[in-house]
């Protein structure tokens, strides 16, 4: 395929866009698909046959909407109206009275001006909802690949790298190192082969920002990677994806054919000299997967167990080689930077933290969805505008981000900045974007449990200090809840997290007693009400803490 080819493919699919007086686009992703879309699928395509419009209007499989808890989800273009709670019945209706007579189904109607959707701002989201996930037509006449050309055709590879540079984009896995930075890294490394490695082991506790991305935008994952590829040196590439994820799985195969077919994955990508192919690796769900060491002996066929650094991947990583690793969100990211330039992206968010950030709402919240916000939003504004707030009769408690290596903020910081370096000030971190909000029902002694017990699961047990210690931690946890804990458990509580911490192998461990040490800060009283009684013993003057939904 050549350029002028991308282009004239891009303005047939445009054209037969036009042709629909609507099209309507089903969420098929897969929150939406386990609450009955196929069947609102089924009954769109019989309602618009019975009526003999199947060719003047289309139904269309789309990727998420946002607004989880509320589907199946429908939305109507051009009008852009959205429906929630669709059901055959409904999807009857919308095809009687909105189809054909311009008569809104009120009873199911969404009110796409609310907080939810104008407080957004997308960037990796932006086709979600909007395209067939499942045609690479559609993905192309939305400017899909034409980035790739660009890069391919008129940049050097130093140049694309100092676009990202210049973009500020930080690596969207949680530690927020420079994407440029690394690129430049793995670009210098001196060998023959290089890899790109796009890390979709996504294995945080109501995180599914990355699952949702692949289900609804594939293909702009494997730009990005191409364009990673052209830019560092790599001809091949690897998706490691966990089995849990199987829609995505099914269309990341089905788009990696469709690019390939399309000859933008391959041999001589835009008729030039550059090859790139992406291949999948399944993981089988150890959360320690998503450490990147252990990410790259799973892809080579080995235990998933992490390994100290350095060497760091991008000197020496799968097979001995350079290894660019960054994850679907970062990915993501690449193609609209490219398009529209590093001063358009550097100029959302903060100075040190630029663009967006995906979020999944879930936890004690009214609206249980996907989002996708600027860098340094209030947290306030997340909760309470966008997320609705906590379920009507409770008050908000705490957040938790970071997934089980992040910790719990209090209301007191709720109007903190929503970014890498505020976060850090009050315990927590970014992480993937996992988002848990927690109400006045919320018993926080059993919530640092519970993240405890998860990562004693998924500890690899290679390293002694989170094979045994998250166990002791565990323990000590499950004591002061059952009210048998004492002044001194609190205390070795205490010192053993700070040496799991700080000896740790790697992240699983090193994160693993962050949510005890951020609850022990903000809501020390909840664990001192549950020790036993110690004579001589006074427990903390800060009293039970109020909470509020102001």
């Amino acid at each position: 395929m050549t350029v002028e080819d991308l282009k004239e493919l891009a303005e047939q699919e445009q054209e037969r866009q036009r042709q629909f007086t609507h099209r309507i686009f089903y969420c098929s992703a897969a929150g939406c698909a386990s609450c009955g879309s196929s069947g609102v699928r089924n009954a769109l395509l019989k309602a618009l046959k019975e009526k003999g419009i199947e060719k003047e209007v289309s139904a269309v499989g789309t990727g998420c909407m946002g607004l989880c808890g509320e589907g199946p989800l429908v939305r109507i273009a051009p009008d852009g109206t959205m429906y929630q709670h669709v059901d055959e019945a409904v999807a009857q209706k919308i095809v009687d009275r909105h189809i054909l007579n311009g008569e809104k189904v009120s009873e199911n109607l969404v009110d796409t001006s609310s907080p939810f959707f104008s407080s957004q701002f997308k960037i990796v989201l932006e086709n979600c909802g909007s395209i067939d996930s499942e045609n690479i037509n559609e993905y192309i006449a939305a400017e899909g690949y034409a980035s790739l050309a660009k890069v391919v055709t008129e940049m050097a590879p130093g140049e694309v790298i100092d676009e990202i540079r210049k973009s500020g984009l930080r690596g969207r896995g949680g530690a927020g190192y420079p994407t440029g930075l690394k690129w430049g890294i793995v670009r210098k490394a001196a060998s023959e082969q290089k890899y790109v490695v796009c890390n979709a082991d996504e294995g945080d506790p109501g995180a599914f920002m990355d699952r949702s991305v692949l289900e609804g935008d594939p293909h702009r994952v494997l730009e990005g990677m191409a364009i990673a590829g052209y830019s560092v040196g790599a001809n091949q590439g690897y998706i490691y994806v966990r089995a849990e994820y199987p829609l995505a799985i099914e269309r990341l195969r089905l788009a990696i054919k469709h690019a390939e077919k399309q000859g933008l994955l391959g041999n001589r990508i835009f008729e030039s000299g550059f090859n790139f192919r992406i291949d999948l690796r399944i993981g089988a769900g150890a959360f320690v997967c998503g450490e990147e060491t252990a990410l790259i002996r799973s892809i080579e066929g080995k235990r998933g167990r992490p390994r100290p650094r350095p060497p760091y991947p991008a000197e020496r990583g799968l097979w001995g080689s350079p290894t660019l690793i960054n994850n679907v969100e970062t990915f993501a990211n690449i193609a609209p930077i490219i398009r529209r330039g590093s001063a358009w992206f550097a100029g959302i968010g903060t100075p040190k933290s630029a663009g967006t950030k995906v979020f999944a709402l879930a936890g004690k919240i009214r609206n249980t969805g996907l989002i996708e916000v600027p860098m340094g939003i209030p947290l306030r504004r997340i909760i309470f505008d966008i997320g609705g707030g906590t379920p009507e009769g409770t008050e908000f408690k705490a957040a938790q981000t970071g997934g089980p290596s992040g910790g719990c903020i209090p209301t007191e910081h709720l109007d903190l900045p929503v970014d890498y370096e505020s976060l850090t000030t009050v315990g927590s971190f970014m992480g993937s974007g996992g988002l848990i909000v927690m109400d006045s029902t919320s018993k926080m002694v059993e919530v640092a449990k519970y993240f405890m017990d998860f990562c004693v699961d998924e500890s690899c047990g290679k390293c002694i200090p989170c094979r045994v210690g998250t166990v002791q931690l565990y323990n000590l946890l499950d004591k002061i809840s059952r009210g048998e804990g004492t002044v001194d458990d609190l205390a070795l509580l205490q010192e053993l997290g700070t040496m799991v911490k700080e000896t740790s192998l790697c992240g699983l461990g090193q994160g693993a007693p962050n949510p005890i040490f951020s609850t022990l800060r903000f809501f020390r009283q909840e664990y001192e009400s549950l020790l036993r009684p110690v004579e001589g013993f006074v427990a903390s003057p800060n009293a039970q803490k109020t909470t509020t939904n102001a």
